[in-house]
């Protein structure tokens, strides 16, 4: 993974809610095989999207608060924000075009 792309509840605010261009938020853990099997993609993807959007990955685990306020009931968990609020939500994992065209349609 070329940058690091997890994002906790202190910076949630200002990188996902204050965003001036659309995120992509994966909710994921470590023990969860689908969202292992996306990092991947959610990494390239990151890259690809950079001039007109961001990606960042919340570790459930880790960020228990986050998970609860979005309830997250199952992961992987890909939720859109555009001006502060979720705009859409993809449970489960896809293939990365299917990802890619999940977060393209809010660019």
């Amino acid at each position: 993974m070329a940058a690091n792309l997890a994002v906790n509840k202190t910076d949630f605010e200002k990188e996902v809610i204050n965003s001036e261009v659309p995120v992509l938020v994966d909710f994921w853990a470590t023990w969860c095989r689908p969202c292992v099997a996306i990092a991947p993609f959610v990494a390239e993807i990151a890259e690809e999207v950079a001039e007109r959007g961001k990606v960042f990955k919340v570790d459930v685990d880790e960020e228990r608060d986050l998970g609860e306020k979005y309830a997250i009931m199952s992961i992987p968990a890909l939720l859109v924000f555009k001006g502060g609020r979720e705009v859409d939500r993809m449970v489960g994992a896809g293939s990365k075009a299917d990802i890619k065209a999940f977060f393209e349609k809010h660019l």
